[in-house]
């Protein structure tokens, strides 16, 4: 994992494969505000997914804004957040105990509402603006095949509930044994399931429609404009595009994988895993109406994670399935260090196309005449050595900034963190920030200490002991 972690991530490719999100593409995907490139802006913002976009919204929101200018390599949003499977899915139980031991309740705890709460901000942050990303809240089911895995997520829930109690809204989990799991989710073979509240959206639509609302206050945005290198200077930074140089008072990372391409002290602190994902066409013996939650399959080392497209939606009732790593060669170990997302791992791809048939069985019935897979795709998320993202001032830099390594885990952790980051630059409401936003988040020159050894929160230790059970309500 040392080697793997050591590769420059380098710029994002050209002609990546098309997700379906992005197909077909915005009006907004080339977008350039202006013909020439500024040579000067107050904040520079680079990166134009769930991260960037959230934060040039936030600070163009203020009083008194600043000139804003978000540069994206390559066209809107074409990274993680236009790659990923569109679940807003907290699964905190997955991380609790890990967390607690490392953090303790009260740290590990407030990281089960951040990432509740942040859920429940991206729907609401819908609504409120009217965003058609066919935005949909209800339950997801975890459906665990493996023994220890499912003793861990018992354990885990009880603990959570003792210690955010039962009326809190994030401690809300309902178990299904056997059967039940086979009937309700029509998935056989599994030790059980565990449901609690989650949903789904098009991601691609919802930051082309947050980046709108910031271009209408006043955000200059350009698109195909990789920022190729920058250095500090007296009054900033000085960036290097392939549009020309930029002087910036301050600069934000909302890179994710990319990030130690721009500042190599992040090399090995944020390390790129290339994920894999999957449109299929539902089986004929599947629901007709659909299936009725999100789902998740939890396997000894690994998992995968499903949506179906709800009614209303372009491809209705298409899943959309991601996952597979552990199944490539040695466990996955190339995917990490890779950013290459021009290509897919052949392994994981047939694994992927394979695997609705398998957790469904009998209940899949045969393809659709069209074939099963509509679309493959795969996408370039970012890993901490510690599994949390890096939020905040830059250590050692004046005027530089990062929220990034969301651990394919953004859509409940970004629209937040870009929230907390705006007032940690600002400096106003950092009462209010420090209440809501887990200090485990803040980069610190510690946490670039730290060695990377892969993806956290998958595996279940075998010596757990259930002594009570979980409380549904």
């Amino acid at each position: 994992m040392e080697q793997r972690a050591a590769i420059p991530p380098g710029l994002p490719r050209l002609s990546p494969t098309v997700s379906y999100w992005q197909d077909p593409p915005s009006s907004l995907a080339m977008h350039r505000t202006s013909a020439f490139l500024p040579t000067s802006v107050s904040v520079l913002i680079i990166g134009s997914g769930i991260t960037g976009s959230s934060i040039a919204y936030n600070l163009l929101s203020q009083q008194s804004a600043p000139s804003v200018l978000l540069l994206e390599a390559r066209t809107a949003c074409s990274g993680a957040t236009g790659r990923n499977g569109g679940h807003t899915k907290c699964a905190s139980y997955r991380s609790f105990l890990e967390n607690v031991d490392a953090l303790g309740e009260l740290e590990a705890a407030k990281i089960v509402r951040y990432e509740y709460a942040c859920m429940k901000a991206v729907h609401a942050f819908a609504r409120e603006h009217g965003i058609e990303c066919d935005s949909w809240e209800g339950d997801t089911v975890d459906v665990i095949y493996d023994e220890d895995q499912w003793k861990l997520a018992k354990h885990a829930v009880v603990e959570i509930q003792k210690v955010l109690g039962m009326s809190d809204p994030a401690s809300v989990y309902h178990f299904w044994d056997t059967n039940e799991a086979e009937t309700k989710y029509l998935t056989p073979g599994a030790f059980g399931a565990v449901s609690y509240e989650a949903g789904s959206l098009s991601p691609y639509k919802f930051v082309i429609s947050v980046l709108r609302l910031a271009l209408e206050k006043g955000l200059n945005l350009q698109t195909n404009t990789p920022a190729l290198s920058m250095r500090a200077s007296e009054k900033g930074w000085i960036v290097e595009t392939s549009r020309g140089v930029i002087s910036a008072e301050k600069v934000i990372l909302a890179t994710n994988g990319y990030t130690a391409h721009l500042h190599p002290a992040l090399q090995g602190v944020i390390v790129p895993l290339r994920g894999h994902m999957t449109a299929q066409r539902p089986g004929t013996e599947m629901p007709r109406e659909g299936l009725a939650t999100t789902y998740s399959f939890i396997y000894a080392d690994g998992y995968e994670y499903m949506i179906p497209r709800p009614q209303g939606s372009t491809f209705a009732w298409d899943i959309m399935i991601g996952g597979g790593l552990t199944k490539a060669m040695e466990n996955g170990l190339n995917e990490f260090g890779t950013t290459d997302d021009t290509t897919q791992d052949p392994v994981i791809v047939d694994y992927l196309e394979n695997s609705t048939q398998a957790y469904f069985g009998l209940n899949w019935g045969d393809d659709h005449p069209a074939g099963r897979v509509r679309k493959a795709w795969t996408g370039i998320m970012g890993y901490s050595a510690d599994g949390f993202p890096l939020v905040g001032p830059v250590p050692d830099e004046e005027n530089l900034f990062i929220a990034a390594s969301f651990q394919g885990h953004g859509m409940v952790l970004c629209l937040l963190a870009a929230k907390a980051l705006v007032q940690m630059m600002t400096g106003e409401n950092l009462a209010d920030m420090e209440r809501y936003f887990p200090k485990a988040f803040i980069i610190t020159k510690e946490r670039m200490e730290h060695n990377f050894r892969g993806r956290l929160h998958t595996t279940a230790p075998k010596d757990i002991e259930v002594n009570s059970q979980p409380q549904c309500s």
